[in-house]
């Protein structure tokens, strides 16, 4: 069975021009071209666009795609990378079936004339950092968080949110009062921070084992210094490489 170009940019939900230039830049090659110029496609090419529509999807560039596509031309490598991909789909599946029902259950609610739960109201929109969780600490980590987490009512997922801005507005205090990360009272804000790490379950702090406290803490110092998303929450780069420089001064002596 074969394509041409306008039957699997049906399929596919893009554009004809689209698949041209992906055959220009070497992307997807058509299986074959035939005597009138017309591409055709079949298993192997659409194949191989599932993985690219799978990966435009998470954000690559079409440099970084055909990079990955090229490392992964071993059969295995092909499968080990549908795997990851299948993975990533059915956690996206789940939360988007948790904000189905968040907003199946405000619906009904509203229709009764009741009020809604508050906590389902926000069911599954507020796990922003599930992805790095998992990847960091695994699966079982980001559960145990989460299920904390949702147990909390507003008030007191509030009043969590409120500690940490305070814990890492006190950072750029430190900073900007001259201390070294390395001076006692950079290293009893350090302890508070593990402290606030620990009341966490699933991470190795609330669990008591100091081996992996020490490396928690030392992976997140880490994007601390080299993410600017985390900069203007310290109160800038220098606050927050500061805190990371702390943090992990600490660790070394825990």
């Amino acid at each position: 069975m074969e394509w041409t170009v306008q039957e699997l940019a049906d399929r596919a939900g893009v554009s004809g021009r689209t698949l041209r230039h992906y055959h220009q830049i070497g992307l997807l090659t058509p299986d074959r071209i035939g005597a009138n110029g017309y591409r055709y496609y079949g298993p192997t090419a659409v194949a191989r666009l599932q993985r690219i529509l799978l990966l435009r999807e998470a954000g690559l560039s079409l440099a970084a795609i055909s990079e990955a596509l090229a490392s992964g031309a071993n059969p295995d490598d092909e499968i080990n990378a549908l795997e990851g991909h299948l993975a990533h789909l059915e956690h996206e599946q789940e939360a988007l079936g948790l904000r189905i029902a968040s907003v199946e259950h405000t619906l009904a609610m509203r229709r009764e004339g009741r009020q809604p739960r508050m906590d389902m109201m926000l069911e599954g929109f507020n796990d922003r950092y599930e992805a790095e969780v998992t990847e960091q600490w695994g699966r079982d980590v980001f559960e145990q968080s989460n299920r904390w987490w949702h147990a909390k009512n507003l008030t007191q997922q509030r009043q969590f949110q409120a500690d940490a801005e305070q814990l890492l507005t006190q950072w750029g205090e430190l900073h900007q009062s001259g201390v070294s990360p390395s001076s006692d009272q950079a290293q009893q804000h350090a302890a508070v921070h593990a402290a606030w790490f620990a009341q966490i379950p699933g991470t190795p702090g609330h669990a008591g084992d100091i081996d992996k406290t020490r490396a928690m803490l030392t992976g997140m110092a880490n994007p601390y210094t080299t993410n600017p998303d985390f900069h203007p929450a310290f109160g800038g780069a220098a606050a927050a490489d500061f805190a990371a420089q702390a943090l992990r001064h600490y660790a070394q002596h825990l």
